[in-house]
């Protein structure tokens, strides 16, 4: 049986074979059946390992709506603040992004208080940026955990 390992610097396409190591042994699917069978780790591959390069459109784009389906919680982490969001004041989705730059004391209400934490993921270093934004802006409106977290920065 053939195997076709990563090529580094390949621009896969969706009917390019790659062999990847799987529990019952090594596996051979054409990329567009990975991307169905396993998104998280192809997308790993891509953005983490730097394993694998795809075309943007025919891969990445699928690959991504994927993620979505197939894993929110994955998805909703490596989205971040593009994370489309129905914010308050805006007619349509936009990323979260917008009203966390330009609204941090509504976004932190929305996010926070609101119980919309299930809807954008944070990182630390979002967090605390937003925590501080507010703290100078608006500090009543903070929950006591928040405070005491920004205090320890």
């Amino acid at each position: 049986m053939d195997t076709y390992p990563p090529i580094l610097d390949k621009i896969y396409l969706s009917q390019d074979l790659l062999t990847l190591d799987c529990e019952e042994g090594p596996v051979t699917l054409k990329i567009g059946e990975w991307v169905v069978k396993d998104p998280v780790r192809i997308h790993k591959m891509i953005v983490k390992e730097k394993a694998l390069q795809v075309d943007q459109y025919e891969v990445m784009l699928p690959l991504v709506s994927k993620l979505r389906r197939a894993d929110f919680e994955y998805y909703k982490r490596i989205t971040g603040l593009k994370m489309p969001i129905d914010f308050p004041g805006f007619p349509s989705e936009i990323p979260a992004k917008i009203p966390f730059d330009t609204e941090p004391v509504a976004f932190y209400k929305w996010w926070r208080k609101g119980k919309n934490e299930h809807r954008v993921y944070l990182s630390l270093p979002n967090q605390i940026v937003l925590f501080q934004r507010v703290r100078k802006t608006d500090p009543k409106v903070m929950l006591k955990k928040d405070i005491d977290f920004v205090k320890t920065f």
